[in-house]
């Protein structure tokens, strides 16, 4: 297991700008959800996501924004 402050420090900055818009996102709220954090990895893994995936993780950052 990694720390999430380890985690985040080894992403690469995000070059799509649909994609850079959905990530822009505090870190810490990324810091709060695994799921926010492995929608990310997965997205630098593959460069897509689908529209599920998307939708999951705008209505988990609004979720944890509004906590």
């Amino acid at each position: 297991p990694i720390c999430p402050e380890c985690e985040m420090k080894n992403w690469e900055e995000i070059k799509n700008k649909k994609y850079k818009k959905l990530f822009d996102v505090p870190k810490e709220v990324y810091s709060k959800s695994y799921f926010l954090r492995n929608v990310r990895e997965y997205y630098t893994r593959f460069g897509k996501l689908s529209e599920k995936q998307v939708e999951a993780f705008k209505k988990t950052v609004e979720k944890l924004k509004n906590n």
